[in-house]
């Protein structure tokens, strides 16, 4: 059941916050502007330096709340492992990996790897993962995601790449589970506007719940 419940958290969010820093001072400042303007999904990249540092860090920031921390860029099994003993809840890769799916099972974390055909979303599926990312979503757009469910029906779609506030409902209404959301959302972070950050992110946030009231 840990698994299923860790799955549906992260879904719940709605918006994942890709974070990619060049310090980790500025990762987690960019953490406690997105957490101020609502998103609760919180993805930290492996590209952030020390990552798994910085994870737990967030992990024991937040712990007790709503705040759901994830790792992202996870190429292999060695950051797989050091994510989930920082406390990582789930685990995102760019690509599929059976070894880091393995592993995820053992230690019953969401595996989420970065599919763009049937047949990669087939062998994500033979290997337990519950939620896949369509990356890069910029290159597929959302109605790729109805085509996948032509022979994938179950199959529960996290686009990441080219999501945006002007096309958040466009991915939701194409059948998205979740959205991850990076550049867009983050560009402020990289001159150390963080005001700006949280009032993207209030913006994000907004959106979404828009979306579920229709």
């Amino acid at each position: 059941m840990k698994r299923a419940e860790l799955l549906q958290r992260m879904v719940g969010t709605g918006v994942i916050a890709v974070i990619r820093s060049e310090t980790p001072a500025k990762a987690l400042k960019t953490v406690e502007a997105l957490v101020a303007g609502g998103i609760t999904g919180i993805e930290l990249t492996f590209s952030v330096p020390h990552a798994s540092r910085v994870i737990e860090q967030v992990v024991d920031r937040y712990e007790g709340t709503n705040i759901v921390v994830g790792a992202g860029t996870v190429l292999d099994v060695t950051s797989a492992r050091l994510a989930i003993m920082a406390g990582a809840k789930f685990i995102v890769s760019p690509t599929f990996s059976k070894e880091v799916a393995f592993l995820c099972n053992l230690y019953q974390v969401p595996y989420v790897p970065g599919v763009y055909t049937p047949n990669e979303a087939q062998q994500a599926l033979e290997y337990g993962a519950e939620l896949v990312k369509l990356f890069p979503g910029k290159l597929a757009g959302p109605m790729v995601i109805d085509e996948f469910h032509g022979p994938f029906p179950y199959l529960n779609v996290m686009p990441s790449g080219g999501v945006n506030v002007a096309n958040l409902v466009d991915w939701f209404a194409a059948g998205a589970k979740v959205v991850a959301v990076g550049g867009d959302l983050l560009e402020p972070a990289k001159h150390d506007d963080y005001a700006a950050v949280t009032a993207k992110a209030t913006e994000y946030i907004a959106k979404w719940r828009e979306w579920q009231q229709n």
